[in-house]
This record gives C-alpha cells, structure tokens and sequence, in this order.
C-alpha cells in the first residue's frame, strides 16, 4: 500500500538539485563565521525578506526564541494571539526560556484586532504590572488552517507598535506561502515587522533550518542568544547548500501545493459540508472537522491510517498538508479514504 503523508509539509525530502548541492558545498566553520554557503544563505535571506541581515538557525523554534530573547527581558510582556505557534507549540520557551510573559488575545480566524492590540500595551508602567515589550504575529497563521493575515491588518498593527515604541516580531514560518498567495514578494509583508522568522524545511521543501531576519544590530546580538542556545554550528553549509536551492523561485510549486489544497477541500466539503470552512482554505492546510462523525479525531485519524492516509488532528480536528510530495491523484486517494472511514463510522454509530 502506498503511503500519502499529508501530516505536514515538514516531511518532504531533498531533490535531487538539493542534494547535488550538498555534494559541492563550499565548507568552513559557521561559528567562526567563515562558512561561505552558510554566509551566501544569509545574504540571500536578508535581500529576499528587505532586511538588513539574517541569521541561520537550525529551527524555527530557535530563531523565534533567539528574536524573543533578543527584543525583550524578563517580566515583559508579549502580545501574541491565542492560537499562535509561538505561544502554544514551542515548549514554553516564551516563559522558561525567555522569561516573557504571553498576553494572549483572541483573533478573528487569528487575526488580531489592531484596537485589541493597542488596548493590551501596558505602557504607564507601575511596580504592579509587567510592561508590553514585543508584539508578535503569524503570517500564515497555522492553528487556523494556513489562513493569511492581511497586509492591511499587518500595516494597522504596525504602526500601534510604533506609536507606543514597541518592536513587532513576525513568525514567518510559511510567510513564502502567504507570499504566493498575495501575489507579492515576501518583502512586502516582512516590511511590517522589525524581525522575520521563516522556516526553510516547510512549504520551501528544504531539509533543514530556519532564518531570523532584522536590522545588522538586530542580528548581532541575536547571533548570542543562538549560540547560547546551541546555534553555534560548523560546516553548516552542508544543510545551506539545499536551502539556497529551495529559494530558487518557490513561488510556482506553492502555487500548486494552494491548489491542491483547495481540490482537497472541495471535495471534502462534497462529501459533507460541515468537514471544511472553505473561507479558511487559503494556502496549502485544510481543517476537517469531524465532530459530527467522532468524539475523538484519533479514531478517524487511526482509520485513515489503514488506508494509507496519514494526517494530524487534535480533538474534533484533523489537519491535512499538501507539499511537493502530493500530487491531485494523492488528493483522490485521500478523499476516497475520508469517504470509506466516515461511512464506516456512520454505520457503526
């Protein structure tokens, strides 16, 4: 049986240009700061994202650290939406790490409220409260299904920061997927953020790493706070090599893997329309909810399995993926196996 892994777009392999380009990787040592291709990667990211340098790092979680532990100190505040990555999936780091504290408000979809946001700052600061520091935001936005956040809400919220003199972090992970969504360079949306993170080994097909973007001072010191974290790596041009390879224009594949996923969720949608919001199917996550059909996602999940489907879920919620490895005849299969495990519960039920 052939397996269709629509878990994430994390589990795609290297091409075979990636991996030529591993082979003739130029090397030296990265934390000495003398490995070419890990310096080219670098400059490459800056230029694309309109900052004035980028720093590699071999995670997402540890380029958004690296930026909170950069922005701001301990017993500060950082505003992030409820749902967000940073605040929800990276192990705590925000507060054991970092030391900040989340102030979590509720988006529509995930999108904050620039009002919302501007209410939240703790700007007359007394011995009671902790102060605002940083304000982050997700674009796309993952808990909601890939969805983007609008240039114009980035822009509203923008200028709240610098009104109240206030960095904005962006967790970029799939910006390059927003990017193709909105027909625009990336730049255009890092523009509304003082520092960008955005994952290599997701959406861009990358096996490896993570970049944090931001001004040359910005980077200098974010550079400490990796290498305290373990970001201190040597011959990295080894997983540079293919990331290089992955910046190569990405928009055209991105493009495919959105469409892919819209041909998802319409079929999902045909089958029952209570599985998908469609409204939310904006980039390569779709969201089926399956609450009518189990109490638990894990046994859809499990059912899916068997018929060599596999997805995440949570709760009432699966989460399907499309990548470089799914093509519209994996979507069929895909289908056809939701159709064969949901009638399967209907008669069990």
């Amino acid at each position: 049986m052939v397996t269709l892994d629509f878990r994430s777009d994390t589990v795609t392999l290297p091409t075979p240009e990636m991996m030529e380009a591993v082979r003739t990787a130029e090397l030296g040592d990265a934390a000495r700061g003398d490995d070419p291709t890990a310096s080219k990667l670098e400059a490459v990211a800056a230029e694309l994202t309109g900052k004035e340098a980028a720093l590699f790092t071999p995670s997402g979680t540890m380029a958004n650290l690296s930026a909170l532990l950069t922005h701001v100190g301990p017993g500060q505040e950082v505003i992030v939406e409820e749902r967000a990555h940073i605040f929800n999936s990276e192990a705590g780091g925000i507060s054991a790490v970092a030391g900040a504290i989340p102030r979590a408000l509720k988006g529509e979809t995930g999108i904050l409220d620039p009002d919302d946001v501007k209410a939240a700052i703790r700007t007359a600061v007394s011995d009671h409260v902790a102060p605002t520091g940083l304000i982050c935001l997700e674009n796309t936005l993952n808990s909601a299904g890939g969805t983007i956040l609008p240039l114009q809400r980035m822009s509203e919220i923008h200028d709240v920061a610098q009104e109240a003199g206030l960095p904005v972090h962006l967790d970029g992970a799939r910006v390059f997927n927003a990017a193709a969504a909105l027909s625009c360079p990336v730049a255009d949306i890092c523009r509304f953020a003082d520092s960008v993170m955005f994952a290599l080994s997701k959406g861009l097909g990358a096996p490896v790493g993570s970049i944090l973007a931001g001004s040359r001072d910005f980077i200098a010191r974010a550079h400490r706070k990796a290498r305290m974290l373990g970001g201190g790596m040597r011959q990295v041009g080894l997983i540079a090599a293919p990331a290089l390879v992955a910046l190569q224009d990405p928009y055209p594949h991105l493009c495919r893997d959105h469409a892919l996923a819209r041909q998802l969720a319409e079929g999902l949608a045909a089958i029952d329309e209570s599985l998908v919001r469609l409204e939310t199917v904006q980039t390569n996550i779709v969201n089926c909810f399956v609450d009518r059909f189990a109490a638990d996602a894990r046994d859809i999940v499990a059912g899916l399995r068997a018929h060599g489907v596999l997805a995440n879920c949570a709760a009432t919620k699966i989460r399907f993926v499309t990548h470089r490895h799914i093509d519209g005849t994996s979507v069929e299969s895909c289908l056809a196996a939701v159709e064969r495990v949901l009638g399967a519960t209907r008669r069990a039920a």
